[in-house]
C-alpha cells in the first residue's frame, strides 16, 4: 500500500521518503528510503501503512509525534488503532498537528460508519467529527467498481459451487 501511494504521489512532484524496520534496499524513482530518525528531522505529512500488531498498537501516540522536527499532517489509512486518538486530538489543538485524513480511527469493527450508532460517542471521536481541520471517510479505501465485479463474481462462484453438488 506505501509503494502504490509513494506511485501515485509522483504526479504532484512530491519528494517521498520512508522508513521500514523490516524492509531494507527499497529506495526506486517513486520513494527513497531513510531511517527513522530523519523521517523525524524531514518530514511534512507522515502517511501511515503498517499492520496492526503488539507492536504498531498505539505507536503513533503523544511521545512518537512529538518526536517529528515541525508540525506535520498525517495520514491514517492502515489500521485505527495504529494512532492513538487522544494524542491526536491533543496535538491537533496544541498545533504540532496541522491536520489529520483518518480513513480509519481506533473505535471501529469493520468500519466507522456505525459508530455513530453507539451511545456515549467517545469525546475524543466526537471532536474528529466537528474539527475542520479532520477528513474523515469510512474504511472503504479497497471498494472499487472492479473489486465490486471480482467479489459479485468470487460470491456467486461459491453459490453455483454448493448448489451443483
Amino acid at each position: 500500500m506505501g509503494s502504490a501511494f509513494a506511485q501515485r504521489l509522483r504526479g504532484f512532484e512530491s519528494h517521498v521518503i520512508a522508513y521500514d524496520k523490516y524492509k531494507f534496499n527499497y529506495s526506486n524513482d517513486f520513494v527513497k528510503e531513510k531511517s527513522l530518525t530523519e523521517l523525524f528531522e524531514q518530514v511534512d505529512i507522515l502517511s501511515l501503512h503498517v499492520p496492526l500488531t503488539d507492536e504498531t498498537n498505539y505507536m503513533v501516540n503523544n511521545d512518537f509525534i512529538n518526536r517529528f522536527r515541525k508540525p506535520l499532517y498525517i495520514i491514517n489509512t492502515s489500521r485505527g488503532k495504529v494512532l492513538n486518538t487522544n494524542d491526536l486530538v491533543l496535538n491537533i489543538k496544541n498545533g504540532k498537528v496541522l491536520g489529520a485524513a483518518l480513513d480509519v480511527i481506533e473505535y471501529e469493527e469493520v468500519s466507522f460508519e456505525n459508530l455513530l450508532s453507539a451511545k456515549p460517542i467517545p469525546e475524543s471521536f466526537d471532536y474528529l467529527l466537528k474539527c475542520n481541520k479532520v477528513v474523515l471517510t469510512p474504511h472503504i479505501a479497497g471498494w472499487t467498481i472492479e473489486s465490486n465485479i471480482k467479489l459479485s463474481e468470487v460470491l456467486a462462484q461459491k453459490i453455483i459451487n454448493q448448489f451443483a453438488k
